[in-house]
């Protein structure tokens, strides 16, 4: 971290402020969210050498039950003793960054707000794994910070029905008073397959000659061989293909009785030429619309490297075309990528704006783990329009950033505006949300109020949560907190120095993976051993 500049310097950033449209990684909540717009879960099959086994977590907190009609509680006003502000930092590329105003006597209250859409996206972290096992380091541009932290579940309580519990907790981060402070959501657990309402899905299988490659075509064929037999007879099944144009294989059918006629389906992909995921998508909702069931969660599933080089590629216009279905149908899309060379940023965009969410695969170990703990959670939901917002409390602190979800900011206004695109959540998820926290010297007392709004799945109706985090909390240094602290702490990071940031109290690499290794020796499991060697690779590809 630079040393704060002097307040002549924050005066001049003042009166600069309102040229700069675009959002800065320090910053007032109100300078971040108005640059935020409009912003946004399915299935993946995966290669099973055995069943599927285990479950969820199906521990349990009790959820408040009244929905909140005010805003979320603003922060309190300024104290009259707190000491003057430092002016805004300035980071490495020489450019001042906006940091929240403390030296005010009456802050407008959005300035310390900070409010997105949730994101359950994983894709970012497991294609940089894949990038750094074949050598290579990641794009910085394609680290999505809240996508590594999100990739590691969290034993957060959990609510009963649909709907999130939310918990809060931080720790010391480095010198200069900064601290992390963690918001922990989660949906309840999945029910049994059993009891979830039946299902269809229309897969939309990229069959260009860039899937020839190993670990492409061949492990979504397997995978959704696979699927197949575990799918209930009364879920149904729709088939699209694309490559220079595109094609229904199979319309929605019921899977019972129809088995082996979706194998065959299956069985005869082939990979062709070109990649026209325009053409596929389009085709895809547009079977999905054509054969979508009342009652039954209805999904688009993409199945693709992304590497779009024929017809539309551009994701806003493609998702355009197919707008009605998602508004009208409720059509969610779910991205799952494959390929050593990956369409990451395009991928990531059609899931966001086709309110769905990405994950990557790039072994049968990986589809098996997709589709075996995740198959339940991305059948049904548990939430619609899922937005958080953060209140900080000025007297207590001086600066705030948010580690990841650059492009799921939404105006601070537009928490409770349920016409403006948030998340959608499947059941037995964990949503992390990781600030860096610069409080006062000496500050005590209330640091935030975190709250997570959301809409029934079923009703539409509008429901709110919250909680209180204070500032002793924090005491704790982050590397002698809680496990899960520290694995999320590891995983921003971890992220961090693969974007070239300067987040505080930032360890080495080599650092990094012994903290990971004992996160693993300490019942953390084998995704965290995997962090740890994932660290090491991009540690000796940085020398």
């Amino acid at each position: 971290m630079r040393p704060d500049s002097d307040h002549r310097a924050e005066d001049r950033d003042r009166t600069r402020a309102p040229a700069r449209a675009r959002r800065r990684p320090w910053t007032r909540g109100r300078g971040r969210a108005r640059a935020a717009g409009l912003l946004a879960a399915a299935l993946v099959g995966g290669l099973l050498v055995t069943g599927c086994g285990g479950g969820s977590d199906d521990s349990s907190a009790e959820r408040g039950k009244a929905q909140r009609t005010g805003p979320l509680p603003a922060p309190a006003p300024a104290r009259p003793s707190a000491p003057a502000t430092p002016a805004p930092g300035t980071e490495a590329d020489g450019e001042q960054r906006d940091i929240a105003p403390t030296d005010t006597p009456s802050p407008t209250p959005a300035d310390y707000l900070s409010t997105f859409a949730l994101d359950v996206d994983t894709a970012s972290y497991g294609y940089a794994r894949r990038t750094l096992a074949d050598g290579r380091l990641p794009d910085p541009k394609a680290v999505r910070p809240e996508e590594f932290i999100n990739s590691f579940r969290q034993n957060y309580p959990r609510p009963e029905g649909n709907g999130f519990s939310v918990t809060a907790d931080g720790a010391r981060a480095g010198g200069e008073g900064w601290s992390f402070l963690r918001v922990g959501l989660a949906t309840g657990s999945a029910a049994p397959a059993s009891e979830r309402p039946p299902a269809a899905l229309t897969f939309v299988i990229d069959v260009s000659g860039s899937m020839a490659e190993p670990g492409r075509l061949d492990l979504v064929k397997q995978s959704l061989g696979v699927m197949t037999d575990q799918l209930r007879s009364d879920d149904s099944l729709a088939l699209v293909t694309f490559s220079d144009t595109a094609e229904t294989v199979l319309p929605m059918t019921r899977v019972g009785g129809a088995r082996g006629r979706v194998h065959d389906a299956i069985d005869s992909l082939e990979p062709m030429s070109s990649t026209n995921l325009d053409a596929g998508v389009r085709t895809g909702y547009d079977t999905a619309v054509e054969g979508a069931r009342p009652g039954a969660t209805n999904r688009v599933v993409l199945l693709s490297d992304a590497l779009a080089n024929t017809g539309e590629t551009d994701a806003d216009a493609i998702l355009d075309r197919i707008s009605d279905a998602r508004r009208e149908h409720g059509i969610t899309l779910f991205g799952v990528g494959v390929g050593s060379e990956y369409g990451d940023a395009l991928m990531e965009r059609l899931a966001d704006k086709g309110d769905g969410h990405t994950t990557y695969v790039s072994t049968p170990e990986e589809a098996r783990k997709v589709f075996c703990d995740e198959l339940p959670q991305n059948i049904e939901l548990r939430a619609r329009e899922a937005k958080a917002q953060v209140a900080f409390d000025p007297g207590t602190v001086q600066r705030f950033r948010l580690i990841g979800y650059d492009d799921r900011q939404v105006a601070d206004d537009d928490y409770r505006n349920d016409r403006v695109d948030g998340g959608e959540v499947g059941p037995g998820h964990t949503v992390t949300a990781l600030y860096a926290v610069r409080l006062r010297p000496g500050a005590s007392g209330h640091v935030a109020t975190a709250g997570v709004r959301w809409l029934d799945p079923d009703t539409r109706a509008p429901h709110e949560e919250t909680t209180q985090i204070e500032a002793s909390a924090l005491d704790t240094d982050v590397w002698r907190s809680s496990p899960g602290l520290q694995l999320t702490a590891t995983a921003a990071y971890f992220a961090d120095s693969l974007r070239q940031g300067a987040l505080p109290g930032a360890p080495t690499l080599p650092q990094l993976a012994s903290h990971a290794d004992k996160l693993a020796r300490s019942a953390e499991g084998k995704d965290v051993r995997q962090l740890a060697e994932a660290i090491r690779r991009a540690d000796e590809l940085q020398i």
